[in-house]
């Protein structure tokens, strides 16, 4: 491959968002079949691309290209023999010796090229936009998407994943991105939430190693925040696990924990087994969810017997039958609650 072509591989790997590190040879000694300005590019699997020396460069290029991809760090070569060079090595530089018969040497510059980092985040509110907003501005891919339009298949195992639907269809949001394991999955919500949305999906029969991967509350602890300085919570823990090598180029394991909770939501510690049906969307604080009923009427409100938050009475808020009427709920912890112990709760229903 000439340096063009090498070029132009760089920019399609860059399009598909696979890492790879490039290299180019800085500086040569005589005799070496690398010659100054060559590059090439070598995969996360070690594949090389383009030429940058003979037989005894290259083995030792692709082993430190490698390291330079999952570090994240660029590294500076001096490739020969091991008393070529005595004490006139520059600071930074690492000295590789090899026993090349030819007796020359390189200097090879070796950069990492990795992905943008990218989030994806599930929900629509001034939060949301504000921690797109200023993700972008740091040079991330970024999505937003709404609870119904989100799947495992729009992350992977480097996304970051922030669910934000503030109670409506948390479960089923939750349950699809832990499928996807991404790198960082975050719910927006406070513990008490986070502890019944785990835990319906404990008894949905989701790996438990799946869940212990939720960050919840998401986001670094500052406090008492607005729903705008969450945003900012959540950047700066993604922004420190990145930092510390816990997600991104180098991760060895994927943090837990983390603060940040959107006020205002009525949650229930316990988790909830199924209502006997498909994981559907929840009610949540800021209005009912959308819903259809036979014959176009429009959906019926209702008012969860334990929180007091209003919901649309039908299949998507949890209903459960209890003396001959049908309540309804705006998440799975509510429900469990109010199963667990219905007179305490019916003395103030507003149902």
């Amino acid at each position: 491959m000439s340096n063009f072509d090498v070029l132009e591989e760089a920019g399609e790997l860059t399009r598909r968002g696979q890492p790879f590190a490039l290299a180019t040879v800085v500086w040569r000694q005589g005799p070496s079949s690398g010659q100054q300005g060559s590059r090439a590019i070598i995969t996360a699997a070690g594949e090389l691309h383009g030429w940058i020396g003979g037989a005894c460069a290259e083995p030792v290029v692709i082993r430190a290209a490698r390291q330079v991809i999952t570090e994240g760090v660029p590294r500076l070569l001096l490739l020969g023999t091991p008393d070529q060079f005595g004490a006139a090595v520059p600071d930074g530089m690492t000295v590789v010796p090899i026993a090349c018969q030819s007796e020359g040497a390189l200097e090879v510059y070796i950069e990492p090229v990795l992905p943008a980092p990218h989030l994806v985040v599930v929900g629509r509110s001034p939060m949301v936009q504000t921690l797109a907003d200023l993700s972008r501005a740091l040079g991330w891919r970024t999505s937003v998407l709404d609870r119904g339009a989100f799947s495992a298949a729009d992350a992977d195992e480097s996304s970051m994943v922030v669910v934000a639907t503030q109670g409506h269809g948390d479960e089923a949001a939750v349950e699809q991105a832990a499928a996807a394991r991404p790198a960082y999955l975050g719910l927006v919500g406070s513990a008490r939430r986070g502890a019944a949305v785990l835990g319906y999906l404990q008894d949905r029969g989701v790996p438990q190693d799946q869940l212990d991967r939720v960050h919840v509350p998401a986001g670094l602890d500052l406090g008492r925040t607005s729903h705008r300085e969450i945003a900012v919570a959540i950047l700066a823990e993604l922004v420190q696990l990145r930092a510390s090598g816990v997600i991104g180029p180098g991760a060895a394991t994927a943090a837990s924990g983390g603060a940040g909770a959107l006020p205002g939501e009525g949650e229930r510690a316990a988790g909830v087994s199924p209502p006997g049906r498909g994981l559907a969307g929840a009610g949540g604080s800021g209005g009912s969810p959308p819903g259809e009923q036979s014959g176009g009427s429009p959906p019926r409100a209702s008012t969860d017997p334990v929180c007091g938050m209003t919901v649309t009475a039908d299949a998507s808020s949890y209903p459960l039958e209890h003396g001959g009427q049908t309540y309804h709920f705006c998440c799975a912890g509510c429900r469990r609650s109010f199963q667990e112990d219905p007179a305490a709760y019916l003395k103030e229903s507003r149902c």
